[in-house]
């Protein structure tokens, strides 16, 4: 399956519950000198994740480093992704394993990066982002479910699922894996019609 496309996810989740958590932190600025996208997976949270930045001594408070989470579901605090602009930080999420962040406020540019790098951001109120961390962190094997064609929601179990909007353009990208090069390309055909029709107003 082409994993650029997002449908629906259904996936355990990984609970950060810390707001206003900015790029720096999801990947320093010292691991930036590569310019291909591999690889920034193993440095996420480095800072957060290791004692001494030794990946032989990791933290086991931190949540990544809890065999209790995982999936491809990241549900953080407040404000995500705020600070600076860099790109790497949608990589390294993506690189980790992770196609879905839910929070209550993304910075930007931040989730600009995220679309573009086939990383989706769902926005959910503040209510809704305290009930999916206190159902989580009390049974870490509850599933959530995105459905991005709906644009909702769901927590496994309770049932409980909200609404979320999102950018008409962007939600086609995502549903068919394409960037913008791509979406210009499926609708070349419409693109040439229009050109012929100008031109045929112009000659009259």
């Amino acid at each position: 399956m082409n994993s650029r496309v997002i449908k629906i996810i259904t996936s355990t989740a990984v609970p950060l519950n810390v707001q206003n958590i900015d790029t720096d932190q999801i990947i320093p600025a010292r691991f930036l000198k590569s310019t291909t996208r591999d690889g920034f997976g193993q440095n996420l949270f480095r800072d957060w994740r290791y004692e001494n930045d030794d990946p032989g001594q990791p933290k086991a408070d931190f949540t990544l480093n809890n065999p209790l989470y995982d999936g491809r579901i990241l549900v953080a605090g407040k404000n995500f992704g705020c600070g600076s602009s860099r790109e790497h930080a949608a990589w390294a999420l993506k690189d980790y394993g992770f196609d879905v962040v839910v929070s209550s406020f993304f910075a930007d540019i931040f989730q600009n990066n995220a679309l573009n790098n086939f990383l989706l951001p769902v926005k959910v109120s503040d209510a809704f982002l305290e009930k999916i961390f206190t159902v989580i962190e009390a049974a870490p094997e509850t599933t959530l479910t995105v459905n991005l064609q709906e644009e909702t929601i769901t927590l496994a179990g309770t049932g409980d699922h909200e609404h979320f909007s999102f950018h008409p353009y962007k939600k086609t990208c995502l549903l068919n894996g394409f960037d913008d090069i791509d979406y210009l390309l499926s609708i070349r055909d419409e693109i040439t019609a229009f050109e012929e029709r100008k031109k045929a107003l112009v000659l009259q």
